[in-house]
């Protein structure tokens, strides 16, 4: 793998998100926003816009984690559908986002980019979440 000790999250994910955990290529941050489950993997890897220009090995690395990740969300929060997608027109660093989606979400069935306000967690959502995240990744990621 590739990953890089001067990884350095782009400001604007930064501002958006909390950091839940560093897998071993990607970190895993959680958006805040409470209208959605909603988690984003970064790759650790330098100058690298779109998943193709990664490496093979690290490719196959991203799509591991990036399984995984859907599977744990959609078994903690139960929804209908996973949302898996890599935009990256404003934020140039390469981020893929999922989000679990319910028919009876505020955005459902359109994407969830500008159709709704967002809302932010409150701290103490922000700790539930993360550690639900953490004790069934931890469970899984060794």
């Amino acid at each position: 793998m590739s990953t890089t000790e001067s990884f350095k999250l782009h400001e604007m994910l930064e501002a958006d998100t909390v950091f839940i955990k560093d897998l071993p290529l990607c970190r895993l941050v959680l958006m805040n926003n409470a209208n959605h489950p909603w988690c984003i993997l970064i790759p650790r890897v330098e100058d690298v816009v779109d998943i193709y220009q990664m490496d093979w090995q690290d490719q196959q690395q991203f799509l591991n984690e990036s399984s995984m990740l859907s599977e744990v969300m959609m078994q903690l929060f139960g929804g209908k559908k996973m949302n898996v997608a890599a935009l990256g027109n404003i934020c140039p660093q390469l981020h893929v986002h999922h989000i679990v989606r319910f028919e009876q979400d505020i955005d459902w069935p359109h994407p969830v980019w500008g159709r709704s306000e967002i809302v932010h967690y409150s701290t103490q959502q922000t700790q539930d979440i993360k550690a639900k995240l953490l004790n069934a990744l931890d469970a899984i990621v060794k």
